[in-house]
């Protein structure tokens, strides 16, 4: 997996329309000019909301934008051919294709039907009523704009395990479905937040119910047989039994392809608890660095009152470099977002350059950063704001230098709490480069390269600092980041 860069290129307030397979198309070519390796697109399918959906209301796996559904055909991405040509144009210049998997719950149900459920303590799921109430739910899936094509499965109360809304009595809550499945309870090997966090939202499934895992093992096969698929993006794994998972990605491989590229958004800043998780699946599928992302944005707010040196204590890909995908955000993570937690922008350089030219993990690189944003949304203060994202000036000489420079054994330079450097020595075929950053005074780093460098001229090829240095006649270099900056030095004669 080396030099693999993945893009995601969406975020939460994509505009509508139907555009965004269009652009992805448009934009195949010069993403892997770039150096960009894998795509991750938003999930496919129909939603709730139809052509309003982001696409983490999942209502219906097998429309990818092609039936008369929740008020529209296309998705807001586009319709099944504009999604085509978009995985064929990704394909056609040799990027990877990544697809979102959004298995947890289900929303939009097209009738109501009789269900038995049990209140649960919302912040103890493991505390059930003994009251058994009989009520009405949204709980029946017929997909009736589909009329049975591709799949005539139909979701009823015995494919979930709980809901948030009965009628008949009307009442909002938890509430646990009575079905024959794991004797009364909610789902093992789920994280334990709340007593066991099961349940997120909607019409939650239930995996232990063996006609809904062939299910999802069916559309799995039938997705990669419609589309270009190379991978998927697992939305909400500390949701769902890590065991569904593990044999879900195996079977996967089996069908599709052995080389699947596989990573589960288990949001947990909690090194441990991810660890734990990769044990859970077998160290099957990768997991976003949520604990590293945290640190990027405990650090861009303390500013140089932050020790570099401790950047990635008790981070992922610290520990399970092989199993880390990092990140410096997300469609989650952006302004007026459930998890925000904003890298800032005078540090967004500085996190960027650490994942893309260190060697561990996979770097994930957010559409905002890149190509910005603006958008308008209301806050938890109940106030509407106006959000403008503006793209990281020297991201793509970044992604560019990963894919030029960034070869080649690494050595860590972090003997500074306000300045770390990171080295790397390049191949026969690749030059090497020497990574500043600073998060306080302009500081320079003396870097020892050996003879072969003797007399070398360096600059920096992001351009923030001009002019050359020398490297003196051992191989030793004295070079620079401005203040709260990030420099790149190359050696002259390889520019």
């Amino acid at each position: 997996m080396a030099q693999r860069t993945l893009l995601q290129f969406f975020h939460w307030y994509y505009p509508t329309g139907g555009g965004l397979w269009d652009d992805v198309a448009q934009e195949a070519q010069r993403l892997a000019d770039l150096g960009i390796s894998d795509v991750w697109l938003p999930p496919a399918y129909k939603g709730a909301s139809g052509g309003l959906s982001v696409g983490y209301d999942s209502y219906d796996l097998f429309d990818l934008g092609e039936f008369d559904q929740k008020g529209s055909i296309a998705t807001k991405y586009g319709d099944r051919e504009a999604l085509e040509r978009a995985t064929t144009a990704l394909r056609n210049v040799g990027l990877r294709v990544i697809h979102d998997v959004v298995f947890n719950h289900k929303i939009g149900a097209d009738e109501t039907e009789p269900v038995s459920v049990r209140r649960a303590n919302p912040d103890d799921r493991r505390q059930l009523d003994d009251q058994i109430i009989n009520a009405k739910a949204w709980t029946r899936f017929s997909f009736p704009g589909r009329g049975g094509q591709y799949s005539r499965f139909v979701w009823d109360a015995r494919c979930f395990t709980g809901i948030d809304h009965i009628e008949e009595p009307e009442e909002d809550g938890v509430f646990r479905i009575v079905n024959e499945y794991g004797e009364g309870e909610w789902h093992d090997e789920v994280d334990d937040e709340l007593g066991n966090y099961d349940y997120l939202m909607g019409a939650d499934v239930e995996f232990r119910n063996h006609a809904v895992y062939e299910e999802l093992k069916f559309w799995g096969q039938w997705l990669a047989d419609q589309v270009a698929c190379d991978g998927f993006r697992l939305d909400a794994a500390k949701h769902i039994p890590a065991w569904f998972f593990r044999d879900w990605v195996g079977h996967m491989r089996e069908t599709i392809k052995q080389d699947l590229f596989v990573v589960a958004e288990y949001w947990h800043p909690d090194k441990a608890s991810l660890q734990r998780y990769l044990d859970q699946v077998d160290k099957q599928l990768m997991l976003f660095d949520v604990a590293l992302c945290h640190r990027f944005h405990d650090a861009s707010v303390a500013g140089d009152g932050f020790d570099l040196r401790t950047l990635f204590d008790e981070t992922l890909v610290a520990h399970s470099p092989g199993h880390a995908v990092t990140l410096v955000g997300n469609h989650d993570t952006q302004p007026l977002q459930a998890l925000e937690a904003p890298v800032a922008d005078w540090f967004k350089p500085l996190a960027y350059a650490l994942i893309l030219i260190r060697e561990q993990g996979i770097p994930c690189i957010f559409h905002p950063d890149l190509y910005g944003a603006s958008y308008v949304d209301n806050g938890g203060d109940g106030n509407e704001h106006h959000i403008e994202m503006a793209p990281v000036a020297c991201l793509p000489r970044l992604i560019e230098a990963r894919r030029r420079f960034a070869h080649g054994s690494q050595t860590d330079l972090f003997d500074d709490p306000h300045c770390i450097a990171v080295v790397r020595h390049g191949t026969n075929d690749h030059p090497g480069v020497i990574l500043v950053l600073s998060n306080g005074i302009t500081f320079e780093k003396r870097v020892s390269l050996g003879r072969e460098h003797a007399g070398a001229a360096f600059r920096d090829f992001l351009g923030h600092i001009e002019g050359e240095v020398f490297a003196d006649e051992e191989g030793n270099v004295e070079v620079a980041s401005h203040a709260g900056s990030v420099s790149l030095w190359v050696r002259s004669d390889c520019l």
